[in-house]
């Protein structure tokens, strides 16, 4: 009786030592389990980000490679409008480095006349086509306005120190060669040089016909004639009795001539968008029927209103300040 009873409790013993052990082999291995499952869920998951992540930046790179730009631009004529058109593709270039950009002056009757032509995509001008060319010509040309030119009647400083104000009736005289010395509008004893321009310039036409009311310049009397208002800036600056004008951008920060006032109104911005200054224009830039895109984003960018501020800044009028139209 008693070795049954210690058998007994020795197999109860057993019994339960041998469940206990399964229990926790089989929690083990419950917990081995879950453990590869929540390492393959996080693999997984990872993988997927990983996934997502490089779908991501292919999508980035696609989007940029399709936004970009590429091809040539050239551009030519008024040499009033080439400073900052020269600024402006500078600027653009850097957010745009696939898009080449070559620009000449030339006047803007050349530039017209090329750009109707094909040899360029887009032709400056500092008056309407229809103003330098046939009416079918001009007619298949597209006008893009981009600024507002101001233009300047400028002398020597040696005049300039006793006369920085004409009447218009005093300008005409000056230019149409009736009045030949300084001496005769306030000036010192000086034989009045002038320093004109080519019939194909629209800085002319814009002048003569706002500044001179329409009185044709002495030409056969010119000291010089060019269309680089660089050199006829030069030349004004080196000699004594010298006349001319160009665009107000190229008197930014300078010193070397005196600008004229007409009828006691100086030349400047506020002056223009007011009305009182009389010798202003739009600059045009003009294609032939619609533009490329690669023109079209320069257009959009010169005339566009974050670059305004640096328009004004180099000397160039915004359209939209105009109390006055033409």
């Amino acid at each position: 009786m008693i070795a049954l009873a210690v058998g007994g409790a020795l197999l109860s013993l057993c019994l339960a030592g041998c469940g206990q052990s399964s229990t926790q082999n089989t929690q083990a291995a419950g917990t081995t389990e879950t453990t590869q499952t929540t390492t393959q869920n996080t693999q997984t998951t990872a993988a997927a980000q990983n996934t997502q992540t490089a779908a991501a930046a292919q999508n980035t790179q696609s989007t940029a490679a399709g936004s970009s730009l590429s091809g040539t631009i050239t551009v030519s004529g008024s040499s009033a409008l080439l400073p900052l058109a020269q600024a402006a593709a500078d600027e653009f270039k850097t957010t745009n480095p696939n898009i080449s950009m070559t620009l000449n002056a030339g006047g803007s009757g050349t530039g017209l006349k090329q750009v109707s032509d094909g040899s360029v995509d887009i032709g400056m001008s500092d008056v309407f086509a229809e103003e330098k060319l046939d009416a079918s010509t001009a007619a298949a040309l597209t006008d893009h306005q981009v600024c507002v030119i101001t233009m300047a009647a400028i002398v020597n400083n040696d005049v300039g120190s006793t006369v920085n104000s004409l009447t218009k009736q005093q300008l005409i005289d000056v230019f149409s060669g009736k009045t030949t010395n300084w001496k005769d509008v306030g000036g010192p004893d000086e034989k009045i040089l002038l320093v004109t321009r080519p019939d194909t310039s629209g800085t002319r036409a814009l002048f003569t016909k706002w500044a001179l009311d329409g009185t044709s310049e002495n030409s056969s009397a010119s000291y010089l004639e060019t269309d680089n208002s660089g050199e006829l800036l030069q030349t004004i600056k080196d000699n004594k009795g010298a006349i001319g004008y160009l665009a107000l951008s190229y008197l930014v920060n300078n010193t070397d001539v005196t600008p004229i006032s007409i009828d006691g109104v100086a030349p400047t911005l506020e002056n223009t968008y007011s009305g009182k200054y009389p010798v202003w224009g739009y600059e045009h830039m003009y294609t032939k029927g619609q533009p490329s895109a690669a023109a079209q984003a320069y257009l959009d960018f010169i005339t566009s209103s974050d670059y305004s501020s640096k328009m004004e800044a180099q000397g160039y009028g915004v359209a939209s300040k105009m109390t006055v139209k033409r």
